[in-house]
């Protein structure tokens, strides 16, 4: 006897996966609003990139160019990188669900770290396979925990790099050892969504080891530093033979003509990037110093954002902080979901924001920076 269905139901796991909430933009109640939750540059979008975007509504009955040559071409020219070993796309997070639903079947596995980008697990449990969590170590990746986890059914490895929320990074003799203990079927992926930020001299976002393996792709996004969130665009570096599969099942038109245009204007504007680069230096070290001669504990960072870790004592936990900052126009991300119940995450933002939330968060605290 067949049982008679209803309505169209999802196939088994899709209703098992926690929606990605995004930061959120709103004080209600309050006058003047800094956003704070969602690691967006302070300065904006290149004037170039903006020149390009507009320049692009003529025409707008056209349809794109499906292979966004031209930004390819100036992110190559920029990374010194094969334009054809490169993929342009609608937000790094295209990759990670064309990656995905690529290369995993249900019941393979995918790694993922314990505070790692929420979005990579979502996609493998998007696929039908397995996400496997792996510990982190003091904040960071740690790289024999995720060897220890590699299992016949481990298909993928997803590593932020820098990490989101944390702001650590794993330098990249790290990196070198994760990729040489893993089998070669497992395609290592680096998102490197921070790597412009980082002033290190033992990190490389991935273009080295996607040059010399088959199984490492890195991706990128112009949401960050470029200040073209609004906008989407993503792209990834990969072995040609990962850029052909991802290239057969895409949408044909995953960027649209603004994008593409304003992308490459953006990509070839590095002195504008080399300002926002720096402000960024000063400003994490600065806020950095100042929360933490007010009691609070700051996760040291690569990135253009900070974790603030709040003493585990009545009314100077997190959920109070972040109450606290909301009531007064400063709004941060909450990041229990990324296992952090008691920490906030705080984007770097224009001097006044920033200013402004050393102030509050030492009133908070009861004590001046």
């Amino acid at each position: 006897m067949s049982i008679e269905i209803s309505k169209p139901v999802p196939r088994p796991g899709i209703l098992d996966i926690a929606t990605y909430v995004p930061g959120k933009a709103h004080a209600p109640g309050v006058a003047r609003v800094f956003k704070l939750s969602s690691n967006e540059t302070p300065f904006g979008a290149s004037p170039k990139a903006l020149e390009a975007f507009h320049a692009a509504a003529d025409h707008m009955e056209k349809y794109p160019d499906g292979q966004a040559k031209e930004l390819r071409s100036a992110i190559a020219a920029v990374h010194a990188l094969n334009p054809d070993n490169i993929l342009c796309g609608n937000g790094s997070d295209e990759f990670f669900n064309l990656l995905c639903h690529v290369y995993l079947s249900p019941g393979d596995e995918g790694i993922v770290t314990e505070h790692g980008f929420l979005i990579h697990k979502i996609q493998i449990m998007g696929a039908g396979a397995v996400p496997v969590v792996v510990k982190e170590k003091d904040c960071t990746v740690d790289v024999d925990a995720i060897l220890a986890a590699v299992t016949e059914k481990t298909k993928i490895v997803f590593i932020a790099n820098p990490g989101n929320p944390t702001g650590t990074y794993v330098p990249v003799n790290e990196i070198r050892r994760l990729q040489a203990g893993m089998p070669r079927h497992v395609i290592l992926v680096l998102d490197g969504a921070y790597a412009e930020y980082v002033r290190r001299n033992d990190y490389e976002a991935g273009i080295e080891l996607v040059s010399s393996n088959p199984n490492v792709v890195m991706t990128r996004t112009f949401s960050k530093i470029y200040g073209l969130a609004a906008i989407r665009i993503g792209w990834m570096y990969g072995p040609i033979d990962i850029v052909d599969a991802l290239d057969r099942v895409r949408s044909p038109f995953n960027l649209n003509k603004a994008a593409i245009a304003a992308g490459a204007a953006a990509m070839r504007d590095q002195a504008f990037i080399q300002q926002a680069i720096s402000f960024n230096q000063l400003w994490i070290e600065k806020m950095t110093s100042a929360l933490e001669s007010i009691g609070l504990r700051v996760t040291p960072s690569v990135t253009n954002f900070i974790l603030i870790h709040f003493p585990d004592v009545d009314g100077k936990r997190a959920a109070e902080a972040d109450e606290f900052l909301t009531s007064r126009g400063y709004v941060l991300r909450a990041v229990s979901a990324y296992g952090f119940p008691n920490a906030l995450r705080m984007s770097i933002g224009a001097e006044e924001a920033n200013r402004g939330v050393i102030e509050t968060l030492g009133e908070f605290m009861g004590r001046k920076a």
